[in-house]
């Protein structure tokens, strides 16, 4: 099989056949591009998201807290703690295990959350380091914000540059390649992308000003976090290549890889949908983030417009990162 994400059609029918029963107390159910589950308790609910650190060997610690609590803030909820899980090759020392474990500490400081539990073993079974978190957060009853309610005509909107997780991955673990493209001010502006990994922010406010979809740009890229709201929406896209905010420093490591900055593992970025896209920019920016309307929602087909030509955008595969690690 190949690396990476399994194909849509095939990871569909896989959970679609096995949810052990339906509780009622489920209110959304994790599908395809809906990563979160909501579950009812009263007058709050409780929102849960699990995903694994594998296409990264340093920041991983820093990657795995962001990207789990990204899912909880792309529903508009809060996050309050983590469960992680690290599985170590037998090659592993303890004083790397512990940096992990200090890095998710530290994340989890700067994002007011509790490390909650998990398991950590040394096993044969891997040949680097995993790390899988589970994420849980809460929001007020029938607050949170599905994927799938992205509706047609809204704005779509991302927030930050693109591709900063993968330029940060790329950067970090093959740096002795991209010292022939990038100067050392460039190399040191990709490794710095990681202090802007966290969606948190941007998902409170955008919770707050009722926006219809919500979803976090990671393995796939922009495209395909666009296919899963689509997906999710039964709706469709239409995008533009001229308005995808892509840095300098990003292009310049695609190209030196071969790679679509589009389909670049993404964290960071968050996918929006709203009726009133320049409204919310401009809210985002008094915060200080930075957001782009790169195009509309759609009754059907997912288009990008590349050079003045509509290309049909395929289903996500394998994310690019794959290419180069």
């Amino acid at each position: 099989m190949k690396v990476g994400k399994l194909d849509s059609y095939e990871l569909k029918e896989i959970i679609d056949n096995n949810r052990g029963i339906k509780r009622d107390d489920v209110r959304i159910r994790g599908s395809i591009g809906e990563d979160c589950s909501v579950i009812k308790f009263g007058e709050m609910e409780c929102v849960v998201s699990t995903d694994p650190i594998t296409g990264s060997e340093n920041g991983s610690g820093k990657l795995a807290v962001h990207i789990n609590c990204n899912d909880i803030a792309s529903c508009g909820a809060e996050p309050i703690g983590i469960l992680v899980t690290i599985l170590a090759p037998v090659t592993s020392t303890i004083e790397e295990i512990k940096k992990v474990m200090e890095e998710i500490s530290e994340e989890c400081r700067n994002l007011n959350i509790e490390v909650l539990g998990g398991h950590t073993e040394v096993t044969s079974a891997v040949n680097k380091m995993v790390i899988s978190c589970t994420a849980i957060g809460k929001t007020p009853k029938n607050a949170a914000v599905k994927t799938g309610g992205a509706k047609i005509n809204d704005d779509i909107i991302v927030t930050k540059q693109l591709a900063m997780e993968g330029s940060f991955i790329a950067v970090s673990d093959k740096l002795d390649i991209l010292k022939e493209v990038l100067s050392d001010e460039e190399i040191k502006e990709a490794k710095g992308y990681i202090e802007n990994i966290s969606v948190v922010k941007e998902g409170r406010i955008c919770g707050n000003y009722g926006v219809n979809s919500m979803h976090d740009i990671t393995e796939g890229g922009v495209l395909g976090a666009l296919w899963e709201v689509v997906n999710a929406s039964q709706s469709g896209f239409k995008v533009y290549n001229d308005l995808m905010p892509i840095s300098t420093v990003t292009k310049k490591i695609c190209a030196q890889f071969k790679i679509d900055p589009l389909r670049f593992i993404s964290s960071g970025s968050m996918l929006i949908t709203c009726s009133s896209g320049k409204k919310l920019v401009s809210e985002l920016n008094k915060n200080h983030i930075e957001a782009t309307i790169i195009g509309k929602i759609t009754s059907d087909k997912a288009i990008i417009v590349i050079d003045d030509v509509d290309k049909e955008v395929t289903p996500p595969k394998s994310d690019e990162l794959f290419k180069i690690i």
